[in-house]
């Protein structure tokens, strides 16, 4: 049987990488997704994935920077399937790297408005739809950088570090509605943004393999894997956790 039959996901970010393969996860389990994202064109193209394979998805146009557009997705969102079961939320700013005295205001400003307080936002609007479902799951990636720091990227880690604690914050709060709340916190991804960040993916695998004592870096699905045990009943006792798939990195 499909883990998640009959629910409905909103996933943020599911025009990249991670977020777009917990969406193609999540529709081939059997729940409904709405697809968010900034890019329209990538969160298109994934939507249209999703049908051709015989899932359910509709996609939306949203900045979770934004309050009123993320009111507006999930009002959408409401109104296209009813109700919303599972928040995801993986949308993350490409801040260039930099010490707090380098950064420019404007990057750290952006930086914790899309990865910090699009969050936020995604779970005000969002937590009151789960509980009028009944209850349900949130989960809000995070990353190991939210644990240990690396140099020159004080605005991520910063914010990484938060969203832990906002949803340790939050799984307390809402436990009486029935709603879980977790982070889940991958390791070096093989994604583009690794690609911006150094170059090429031959160039990021030199730098950061050593760092992951499995020995490779991780792929998109396997954070998919994460995000679909926690949005389903395989996790019914967990809530306020910090699931790690980092590939030993934080071990180190």
């Amino acid at each position: 049987m499909s883990q998640l039959a009959g629910k409905v996901a909103f996933v943020t970010g599911a025009g990249g990488a991670i977020g777009g393969a917990i969406a193609r996860r999540f529709a081939a389990e059997g729940a409904a997704v709405v697809c968010a994202d900034i890019d329209s064109v990538a969160v298109e193209r994934v939507t249209s994935e999703i049908v051709t394979a015989g899932g359910r998805a509709n996609p939306c146009r949203c900045d979770v920077a934004d309050a009123t557009e993320v009111k507006r997705a999930l009002d959408a969102a409401t109104q296209v399937f009813s109700r919303i079961n599972v928040l995801v939320s993986t949308a993350a700013n490409d801040e260039p790297s930099g010490t707090a005295v380098e950064l420019e205001e404007a990057d750290w400003n952006r930086a914790l408005a899309v990865n910090l307080t699009g969050a936020f936002l995604v779970c005000k609007y969002g937590v009151p739809r789960l509980a009028q479902a009944g209850g349900g799951s949130i989960i809000i990636i995070a990353s190991q950088l939210g644990r240990v720091v690396v140099p020159r990227r004080p605005a991520y880690v910063t914010s990484k570090a938060a969203l832990i604690q906002l949803a340790r914050s939050m799984a307390l709060d809402h436990a009486k509605d029935h709603i879980r709340v977790n982070t889940l916190s991958p390791g070096a991804i093989e994604t583009k943004r690794l690609v911006l960040r150094y170059g090429d993916m031959e160039a990021a695998r030199k730098a950061l393999v050593p760092l992951h004592p499995i020995g490779r870096l991780g792929q998109p699905d396997e954070i998919a894997s994460g995000a679909l045990f926690l949005a389903s009943d395989q996790s019914s006792f967990m809530t306020g956790a910090d699931l790690v798939i980092d590939g030993g990195y934080t071990c180190i």
